[in-house]
């Protein structure tokens, strides 16, 4: 839109441009002070979109998680819809090693273990059978755990893996976005993995 010949943004426009810096920026900026010197790794979200929650959620009853896995997102939405959270995840190497469908969180945990699923054992026999809590966990330093067995959304000791195809089934993120995702969601929140 013009205006005696001077571009003219509508408030729309301009409130969508600044969500979506705001999204971006804080993932951008972290992903990049994470990384070693003169290393660069490109953070992949595919298929990026704003997602609404009453597409996949008859109520946010204890909050909503929808896992996006094509587009490498996590959308975390708070009982009352105060805000809407957008948080880049790994997701699983291969379509086999991806549940997708509805569960929930049953416990979260600071510090977690860490021991390889039996099927983690068969596909890799060096795997050490047990990790304890520390900056050596594969689960990082934060897990919200799923009702699917073996399944959670934990944090990750290897920060190049986020925004890639890198897990064995689980979900991973960040350890300060899941310390942030750890502190809003409750026992009982719905997850959608789509």
């Amino acid at each position: 839109m013009t205006k005696n010949n001077k571009s003219v943004i509508t408030r729309r426009q301009f409130a969508a441009s600044v969500a979506a810096f705001s999204v971006a920026a804080p993932n951008i900026l972290r992903a990049q002070e994470d990384l070693p010197a003169r290393e660069t790794v490109e953070i992949r979200t595919n298929n990026y979109s704003n997602r609404s929650w009453q597409e996949h959620f008859s109520s946010l009853r204890k909050g909503a998680i929808l896992v996006d896995t094509q587009g490498r997102t996590l959308h975390y939405w708070p009982q009352g819809e105060a805000y809407h959270k957008v948080f880049p995840v790994s997701v699983p190497l291969t379509p086999d090693l991806t549940r997708l469908g509805r569960t929930s969180v049953t416990r979260k945990r600071v510090g977690p273990d860490w021991r390889p699923t039996p099927s983690m054992l068969k596909r890799n026999p060096d795997l050490p059978e047990y990790i304890g809590p520390g900056p050596e966990n594969p689960l990082g330093t934060h897990a919200l755990y799923l009702s699917w067995q073996y399944y959670r959304i934990h944090g990750t000791n290897d920060t190049r893996k986020i925004g890639r195809q890198s897990s064995n089934g689980c979900i991973g993120l960040y350890n300060d976005d899941i310390e942030e995702l750890f502190g809003l969601a409750k026992v009982g929140t719905q997850v959608l993995l789509i």
